[in-house]
């Protein structure tokens, strides 16, 4: 009936997203219940797919829309799996991530040294013309290997990339998902397929058939595990033990458990960055940190220009959306090891380690002018001055610091406001700025 009704090619991909849906019910049941029976059931089915997926990424490849040549293994055993992995990682942790890949990785390679042992036994024939065929296992083990090699980076990627986009797009998950998975799955396809050229031979069209596939997968996926983490496991925070640090992914748990708990403790309720009194802490520390160690640590100090002025104009709540929009600006444009903080009403600090003079000026610089381009609810536009300290160029302590990034903070709003003074401008008449009309 298909046959007639359909084209090869709409059949094979309606047949694509069934096997999809198929492979994450199945699983994400399996996940659901691992209180009851034990995650070890959810890790026991997922293992026992990556034997098929291998295979049918290396040999098994169907024709769908547009041109796209595609394998279910790589479309929808392995990013599924990539993606239900990134949902282990939500719902419990990186230290329960890892175990399925190291299972995994020493399965694979106990696999390729059983066989190379295996070569040295005399063998007889079952029937006749039916001899193991060594060749095939020589080179399905060679890709196993190397896909769960794979697979190891790819979760680290994965879990920093959603732990990162939530700078960008905080607490919503879907986007968190979808960006981390497009591009994890990108450079997966990348690299996956240079294995796989190698040991067969592939040709060009399946490394770009396979990754159109892939990313359509993604988006799927992301939905699925989107809605099951709104209707089926909403919230998503619960108590958990305390990690042993033994590798990467205990790292990468202890990190993510001990920003939880910063996320609740130390910070500004209005804009998500840390409070004054972290700064007192954890800022001197790191810049104490920084001058023993003899590194650069570059201190800036943000002030939103006529503030006040705004605050009476427009009112206390159109002033809050303010200093929201503002801290989101500040948090996207540092990097992931800088420290945000909310010094008081309408000023923030900001502590770059390892960050000299130079660059810490065109940090300021970037930050001044997303600012300044952007337009808040009540089409009016606001602006920050910037005042910059370098250590040691500037000063060898915090206190000392604060003061010199201060002082340059005052030349800036002195000289007009909306610029930025840093190590490199001798005095207020000669400041970095932008020009900036509303």
């Amino acid at each position: 009936m298909w046959d007639v009704a359909l084209t090869p090619e709409i059949k094979n991909l309606l047949l694509l997203g069934g096997d999809a849906l198929v492979y994450f019910a199945a699983l994400a049941i399996l996940f659901r219940a691992r209180h009851r029976l034990g995650i070890g059931a959810f890790f026991c089915a997922l293992g026992v797919m990556h034997f098929i997926e291998t295979y049918l990424a290396s040999i098994f490849y169907v024709a769908v829309p547009f041109g796209i040549v595609t394998s279910p293994g790589s479309t929808v055993l392995f990013t599924g799996k990539l993606m239900l992995l990134l949902l282990v990682y939500i719902r419990e942790d990186a230290t329960v991530v890892r175990q399925p890949i190291y299972g995994l990785l020493i399965g694979n390679l106990l696999m390729v040294a059983l066989a190379a042992l295996m070569r040295h036994h005399d063998v007889v024939e079952l029937a006749p013309g039916r001899l193991a065929d060594m060749g095939f296992l020589d080179e399905m083990g060679a890709l196993m290997v190397w896909g769960t090699a794979l697979l190891f980076i790819d979760c680290i990627l994965l879990i920093l990339l959603y732990e990162r986009s939530r700078n960008w797009f905080g607490d919503r998950a879907l986007p968190r998902l979808a960006l981390a998975g497009a591009a994890v799955l990108s450079f997966d396809q990348l690299f996956f397929y240079a294995g796989l050229t190698l040991v067969t031979g592939a040709p060009i069209s399946v490394l770009v058939g396979g990754w159109a596939a892939k990313m359509a997968a993604v988006a799927i996926y992301s939905v699925l595990v989107w809605i099951y983490l709104c209707w089926l496991e909403h919230p998503i925070g619960k108590h958990r033990s305390a990690p042993r640090i033994s590798d990467v992914f205990g790292t990468l748990t202890y990190r993510e458990r001990y920003e939880d708990l910063l996320a609740r403790t130390g910070r500004d309720a209005l804009t998500g960055s840390f409070d004054r009194g972290r700064l007192e802490t954890q800022g001197r520390r790191a810049i104490e940190t920084a001058v023993y160690a003899g590194q650069p640590v570059s201190l800036l100090l943000v002030d939103i220009d006529h503030f006040k002025g705004f605050n009476d104009r427009f009112g206390h709540a159109a002033g809050d959306a303010v200093l929201k929009r503002i801290a989101r600006e500040i948090m996207a444009a540092v990097r992931a090891t800088d420290l945000v903080f909310r010094f008081g009403g309408e000023e923030f600090v900001v502590i770059c380690d390892g960050l000299a003079s130079g660059p810490a000026l065109a940090l300021g610089e970037r930050i001044r002018r997303e600012i300044a381009a952007g337009v808040d609810s009540t089409t009016s536009r606001v602006t920050v001055s910037i005042g910059i300290a370098t250590c040691a160029e500037d000063a060898a302590d915090y206190d000392s610091l604060f003061q010199v990034a201060d002082q340059r903070l005052y030349q800036a709003k002195h000289a007009g406001r909306n610029c930025v003074i840093g190590e490199r401008v001798a005095s207020a008449e000669t400041p970095v700025r932008l020009a900036f009309s509303s």
